[in-house]
Order: C-alpha cells, then structure tokens, then sequence
C-alpha cells in the first residue's frame, strides 16, 4: 500500500524544491558573468593595443608575420602592420539584424494572429507544429537553401553582383527569427482572456480593427519582449550568415546587394588565419569582438526581459 506524504514532509520537500531552483538559477547567471570576465581578461591586451580606434577602424589586419621588429602601442606588441577596426562587423551585425526585424515583425504578427484567430481549429495543431518545426531548423539547413536557392535569385537582379551580401543574410534572418516571433506572440495572445476580442467584435468592429485596436494594445510588452529576443538571436547567428552574407573586409556596403560581415561570422572565418600571429594579438582583438557582441547581446536580452515583466505587472492590475 502506497503511503502518501505527511504534512510535515511537504514543506520540507518544497524548501529543497526551491532551494535546488535557486541553485540551478545562480550557477546560469555565474556562468554568464564567468564567461565576460574570462573574455576580457583574454581581451585586454587587445582592448589596450587597439584604443577606441577599434570602433571606428574599417581596416581589419593581422600583420606581416614574416617581417621583422614589431608594433608596440601601451605596452602590448603586435606583428608589423597588424592593425584592427570592428566598424565593419559592428555595423554589419547591427544592420542585417535590424532590417531583419523590419520584414519579420509585421509578417510575424500577422501570422501569429491568424493562428490564433483565423485558423481553423482542426488545421491549428498542424500550423502551429509548421511553425515550431521551422523554430527547430539548424541555422546550416537555411544557409544551404540560401547559397542553392536565394543567392542566385539575386544575382539575377541588376546591379546584384553575386547575389552574396546583406539583402540575402538580411532575408535569411528574418527567416529565422520569424518563427520564434510568431510562436512568442501566439503564446502572449492566447494568455490574453477572450473576451477582448469578442467584446471588440460585439461593439461592431471588423476582426481587424479588433486585433490592431484592441488585442495588440493589450499585449504591446509581450510583442516588444519577442522582437528584442528575436533581434538577440539574429545577432548572434553565425554559419547561415557566414555562407551568404560575401565575407565583406575592410569595406562598408555601399548599397543592399554589396558584401557584408558580421562579427560572428567573421571569428568564424578570421580565427584560423588568427592563429597564425604569433603575438597572438589577432586572437586577443576576436576575443574582443566577442566581448562586443556579448555585451550587445546581453543589453537586448536584458532590455527584453525587463519589457516583458513591465508587461506582466500592468497585465495583472
């Protein structure tokens, strides 16, 4: 016979419950702050050597490692000729991120309100399994179809060139982060009551004025909380934007069809010839690009985060 806890075994249980999760929670966030401080540690002699010219500098150069003598700046030494400027990634990692974020928001957000409020209920088991399978898809599988299929596609446009650079990284990542959008705004929605809607409709709206008037405003921190998660990811996506984006160096796009680089995608492709500096200074300047996209990174996560327990304490007023 099955005997079943005392009362007095409960709570004990539910204190080391909660203290187990608080464990759990502290070591992720030791984890992350141990993970920035061995970064710049790793980064300082590059952060030291570059100055603030690293943000400016468009010229990305490893150096000459067979010449001779070195290049000193504030006591950290480098190969001759090596110089380092991230403005070419920063800005590649900021704009196809954002012009991302410009397709998938609306596109998401129509999608997500016909899930919840125009697709049958029979068919929205499947949809809704479509749109988590695509959320699942490797990042390669999408820059495979982006190099076989979307790339020359471009190209055949004029003035395309290749068809490699930021229009087609842009379209690949608002590919990807459109359905992790869709699956957060549907989920947001759905936590709404359904009377919202239906109170919109019985006052004489039309299904549209009832989503953009009434429910979307109900559940604006939500929505802001999936873009700045969405926007996290395409910042950090790596080998899909890598095999599309033309590995653009030492060169700003001067329009949307031009080589582009991101500063994922170029520790990728930098690291190995980075290896090669024997001073190691071009490996300490990756490190440093890391440091940037982690704290870029962590900024948008934070900021979401933060809009999304706003949106639950005026939610519950």
């Amino acid at each position: 016979m099955i005997q079943r806890p005392s009362r007095l075994q409960r709570p004990n249980a539910q204190i080391a419950l909660g203290g187990l999760t608080g464990i759990a929670a502290l070591a992720s966030v030791l984890i992350i702050v141990l993970m920035l401080v061995f970064l710049a540690i790793y980064a300082y002699p590059a952060i030291r050597f570059n100055g603030l010219g690293f943000f400016s500098g468009t010229i990305w150069n490893i150096g000459n490692q067979y010449g001779s003598g070195s290049v000193t700046r504030n006591g950290f030494s480098a190969e001759p000729g090596a110089i380092f400027g991230a403005i070419v990634f920063i800005f590649g990692s900021v704009a196809t991120s954002t012009l991302a974020m410009l397709i998938a928001i609306p596109f998401s957000i129509m999608v997500a309100m016909a899930l919840v409020y125009r697709v049958h209920p029979r068919i929205r088991p499947i949809a809704n399994a479509l749109v988590e399978l695509m959320a699942g898809v490797p990042s390669v599988v999408y820059g495979l179809w982006g190099m076989v299929v979307l790339v020359p596609l471009i190209a055949r446009l004029p003035g395309a060139g290749s068809g490699n650079g930021l229009l087609a990284a842009t379209i690949i990542l608002a590919l990807m982060v459109t359905p992790i959008m869709v699956a957060t705004i549907r989920d947001v929605v759905l936590a709404q009551s359904a009377t919202i809607f239906e109170a919109s409709m019985a006052l004489g709206g039309t299904s549209w004025q009832a989503v953009t008037r009434a429910v979307l405003p109900s559940v604006r921190g939500g929505v802001v909380a999936s873009v700045l998660l969405a926007f996290g990811r395409a910042l950090g996506e790596t080998m899909a934007v890598l095999m599309v984006c033309g590995s653009a160096i030492n060169s700003l796009p001067q329009n949307i069809y031009q080589p582009v680089n991101t500063i994922a995608a170029v520790i990728v492709s930098q690291l190995e010839s980075a290896l090669t500096d024997s001073s190691g200074m071009a490996q300490r300047s990756l490190a440093e690009l890391a440091v940037v996209l982690f704290l870029i990174t962590l900024a948008v996560n934070i900021i979401a985060r933060v809009a999304l327990h706003g949106a639950d304490r005026s939610e519950g007023q």
